[in-house]
């Protein structure tokens, strides 16, 4: 409470004073309370107004106010700022200020009940008044992985999964994107994405291949573009903290399987010399730094053997020092715990190798407990410590999350707004990759009939792939958007009849002008998608062959990498890739087959002729590819 808000009651009290007192009496004390109150004023304006510590000044660097901020902290402080929980372990939300916790995050289909922005940013909200109750008040990031939109979020508008955005070659959309999501996360209170993934994908049964934007480092380097849009300008609304993941070389680990030994692709080894890896996993990350990406996640995966949680050399030498990276780096969800089965020898191999923050994400008050006791013992240096703490408060600083801690609410009314359907629209019709093409295409006004059929024809659960809503994605009405079938509907108008069967015989295909077969995959996210066979399912493939040979035909692959359907191509008149699309899939693939869009995408992996082509970079011997990368038709 200020002095001049206490005045008010004071004067008022003298005022009835001086009414009471003799004529002369009351001349006297007016004139010395008029003498007091302009000596009060004069000492009120010439006390100094002290400046704020140089770490709540905004006008200095963030590095400066990261490093005044720092010599104020305790080891307990610290160590608290490198401490990542998953919300859901909070076991009170008063450990957010008793721990000093840096972050908190929401895991894959992770929400608060009412799934709302508005739940979400009373949520985080809560979680950052927590964090500025402090005694130093250093607000929370708060990460998600918002990698095709805010796909946590119930009613988020997904876009096209980067595999599809790889497809358009257009890396001003990708930025568009990422800013779109930016401002739906901002909405939330989530101010941190763990993305772009900007891994290289050599080999598509790897269950994560939808996450890459391809098979090669100069697409995949031009798609960080990503980073500008999540990170917006400074001094901007609606910034988010980007993350370049995961470092490195998880999209070429090696498959095998035999009498000795059996590696998965996901979280498996990549065995490569440095050369190679540098060649081919290295220039995506480059990119990012030089876009200014302020965090980079590590990998599941290893080199040659040795887990990356546990790569000093890739992590300090390499990503810290020959890159320059200056952002901090974080683990994956218990990477670290991989490294070992001792949690101290884990904890202080994976803080020495150079990681400054660690996704716990279950048992935060062991994580605290067990770093806090490696630096005490001096097996982790404090200089390694404050080098970890710095990085992560630096960011804080640069994206303004001491000026602006709690959720940006303004941008609530974005999120499944009609632009942000319009802009996943266009990424739908961008991706969208033509193989064949027999005069099939675009779809004329003299088709009057069109049967739809196959697994995806409506299912919009398998149009959006995993990470959307929840962490491996499921079929079904999982939120709102448009499949494929209601796309077709709409767009071919009320003078041309469509109908929908979950399976057709051939008798029930003939005496249509167009059949539209629908085939896919179902939802996988990570470890689950691996597979060593990529044909179609019996199901689908029956499908196009009853279908197709029955009436002039169209497929349409709705998938996260390419499924092998070369027994099936001879039939199909006109086959296209739609990828994962997502909720805007089905209005974006109808513009496009008929016509009110050009198909101009081009693929962004080889699409194979059979498994023994894989992975790419197979001898010669091994046969042409059924489509080779960069392949893509108009019409």
């Amino acid at each position: 409470m200020s002095g001049a808000s206490r005045a008010g009651p004071m004067l008022g009290l003298i005022g009835l004073a001086l009414f009471l007192m003799p004529p002369g009496e009351a001349q006297t004390q007016a004139a010395q309370t008029q003498a007091a109150q302009t000596q009060a004023a004069q000492t009120q304006t010439t006390q100094p107004v002290l400046p704020p510590l140089p770490y709540r000044n905004p006008a200095l660097t963030p590095q400066a106010r990261a490093a005044d901020l720092l010599a104020r902290m305790t080891l307990a402080e610290k160590i608290g700022q490198m401490t990542q929980a998953e919300r859901g372990a909070i076991r009170d939300t008063a450990d957010i200020a008793a721990y000093g916790l840096g972050s908190l995050l929401s895991g894959g289909g992770s929400a608060p009940t009412s799934n709302t922005p508005a739940g979400w940013a009373d949520m985080t909200d809560q979680f950052q008044k927590a964090a500025l109750s402090t005694r130093l008040g250093i607000p929370l990031l708060y990460g998600s992985d918002a990698v095709h939109g805010h796909n946590n979020l119930l009613g988020a508008v997904l876009y096209p999964h980067n595999i599809g955005l790889g497809a358009t070659r257009d890396p001003a959309l990708v930025a568009r994107i990422a800013r779109a999501t930016a401002e739906d996360m901002a909405a939330t209170g989530a101010n941190w994405t763990f993305s772009p993934c900007l891994c290289v994908v050599r080999d598509v049964r790897w269950g994560r291949s939808y996450e890459s934007f391809g098979e090669r480092p100069d697409l995949v380097a031009r798609m960080s573009s990503a980073v500008g849009g999540y990170q917006g300008q400074p001094g901007s609304r609606g910034r988010v903290l980007a993350t370049a993941k995961h470092f490195l070389g998880d999209g070429g680990t090696t498959y095998a399987s035999s009498a000795t030994e059996d590696y998965l692709l996901d979280q498996g080894d990549t065995r490569l010399s440095e050369a190679q890896l540098r060649a081919w996993h290295l220039p995506p990350f480059q990119a990012a730094i030089q876009a200014g990406v302020g965090s980079v996640m590590v990998s599941f995966s290893s080199w040659n053997g040795v887990k990356m949680h546990a790569q000093k050399y890739l992590i300090t030498d390499v990503l810290k020092g020959e890159l320059g990276f200056g952002g901090f780096v974080v683990s994956d969800w218990a990477g670290v715990d991989q490294i070992a089965p001792d949690h101290a020898l884990a904890v202080r191999t994976a803080i020495n190798a150079g990681i400054d923050m660690v996704m716990v994400p279950g048992d935060y008050r062991r994580f605290v407990q067990t770093l806090t006791g490696e630096v005490q013992a001096g097996r982790v240096p404090m200089t390694r410590i404050d080098d970890a703490a710095s990085r992560i408060l630096t960011q804080k600083f640069r994206f303004g999350l001491f000026e602006r801690p709690l959720a940006d609410r303004s941008f609530a009314a974005g999120a499944g707004s009609a632009a942000h359907r319009a802009l996943a629209r266009q990424a739908v019709q961008e991706s969208l990759v033509l193989l064949k093409n027999d005069g099939v295409l675009p779809i004329s006004g003299s088709v009057k009939r069109i049967l739809i059929t196959g697994s995806s024809a409506d299912d919009l659960g398998r149009q959006l792939g995993g990470w959307s809503v929840t962490w491996q994605g499921r079929g079904g009405r999982t939120t709102s958007g448009t499949t494929i079938l209601e796309g077709i509907k709409a767009r071919a108008g009320s003078g041309v009849k469509v109908d929908h069967l979950e399976t057709a015989t051939a008798g029930q295909a003939r005496g249509y002008d167009l059949g539209v077969v629908v085939v896919g995959e179902t939802p996988y996210a990570e470890g689950k998608g691996d597979t060593d066979d990529l044909n179609l399912n019996t199901a689908d493939a029956q499908a196009i062959r009853t279908v197709c040979k029955a009436v002039k035909c169209l497929v349409i692959v709705v998938s996260g990498r390419p499924l092998l359907l070369t027994g099936e191509l001879p039939g199909i008149g006109a086959l296209v890739a739609s990828w994962l699309p997502g909720t805007e899939g089905g209005a974006g693939v109808a513009d496009a087959i008929f016509g009110q869009a050009k198909f101009t995408g081009r693929l962004p992996v080889t699409w194979p002729r059979n498994n023994d082509q894989l992975p790419v970079g197979r001898p010669k011997d091994a046969g042409t590819p059924l489509f080779p990368y960069g392949f893509g038709l108009d019409h």
